[in-house]
């Protein structure tokens, strides 16, 4: 039986025990708004009996390398990235996996999107002052450390200063989308962001989709090259997991899956706590071989304000 086809990988997976070939490919770590760092990220996999994971932190790549280096040989680490986009007015969070994290074109986006977040958290601290809320430096994590600052970390220092008693809390009475705190994201436009991830020999994915993600919707970023979607995700219920998958399989469409896993908080989105299989993985993985778009070089970084259309804390 020929190695590594399909047949020959569903027979391997059935003859195995459940855990074996399985893959988080939706992590965040320390890098962006993670309070794991990449090494515990990785362990936390190897406990879980993963074989391979993604680490896919907000608008940056720094993480990666952390995290293979902690996996040593018996953990698989594909190069990822979460981007914030932007589709039709709303915010659109778009994976990229097995992408060369060398790419210049890519990089200076990340950077751009990162700065934007920079400015975006410093307008949202002033905002918090005019309602009467002071956050004092040392509950502030700084600028230059390494994080993609988001709503999330302003989250934390509200309830590290007493002034929330949870995360979820702080969200609910200051920085929910249309909170007078909050401020919006600037986001790439999808189609220059699934160039971008595919230019750098990437797979193009859509996280955690939203109710409106349809086979419309679906149809017309396939057309704009996006390969694959997210089918299995925290919020997402059997039923929808279900309707997701077999619009992919109709419209040519890998899937992939992942916990969306940001720290030990909600036990739900544990590492390993969602997954897709190594047939699964196998397929998502040919998508790289499937053609790349032309050279991204002349794509510019434009800014625009979008609503983000499903939960995100960042």
């Amino acid at each position: 039986m020929p190695a590594r086809q399909p047949f020959t990988l569903l027979c391997q997976q059935l003859a195995r025990p459940r855990t074996v070939g399985r893959a988080d490919l939706h992590l965040h770590t320390t890098y962006s708004d993670g309070t794991y760092t990449p090494a515990q990220v990785a362990e936390l996999a190897r406990r879980s009996g993963l074989a391979a994971i993604a680490v896919t932190d907000h608008d940056t790549l720094d993480g990666i390398l952390p995290a293979r280096e902690a996996a040593r040989n018996d953990l698989e680490v594909i190069d990822g990235v979460e981007i914030t986009t932007e589709f039709h007015g709303k915010e659109l969070h778009l994976l990229g996996y097995f992408i060369d994290v060398a790419n210049q074109p890519l990089q200076d986006s990340l950077e751009a999107l990162r700065n934007d977040r920079v400015d975006r958290f410093h307008e949202m601290v002033d905002r918090l002052r005019a309602l009467g809320v002071t956050l004092e430096l040392e509950d502030l994590p700084g600028a230059a450390n390494g994080k993609t600052l988001g709503r999330r970390h302003l989250a934390e220092a509200l309830v590290k200063s007493k002034q929330a008693a949870t995360v979820r809390e702080a969200f609910q009475r200051y920085l929910h989308d249309h909170a007078r705190a909050a401020v919006p994201k600037r986001c790439l436009p999808v189609g220059e962001a699934i160039a971008l991830v595919r230019a750098a020999g990437g797979v193009a994915a859509w996280a955690h989709p939203t109710y409106d993600c349809d086979r419309e919707s679906l149809t017309e970023l396939r057309h704009l090259g996006m390969q694959a979607v997210e089918v299995e995700f925290p919020s997402g219920r059997p039923s929808r997991c279900k309707a997701l998958r077999a619009l992919a399989s109709e419209l040519g469409l890998a899937v992939t899956g992942g916990s969306d896993c940001h720290g030990p908080e909600e036990p739900h989105r544990a590492v390993g706590a969602r997954t897709i299989d190594e047939l699964e993985l196998h397929r998502l993985n040919a998508c790289v071989a499937s053609g790349k778009t032309s050279d991204c070089a002349s794509i510019s970084f434009h800014e625009t304000n979008c609503v983000s259309g499903s939960v995100s804390l960042s």
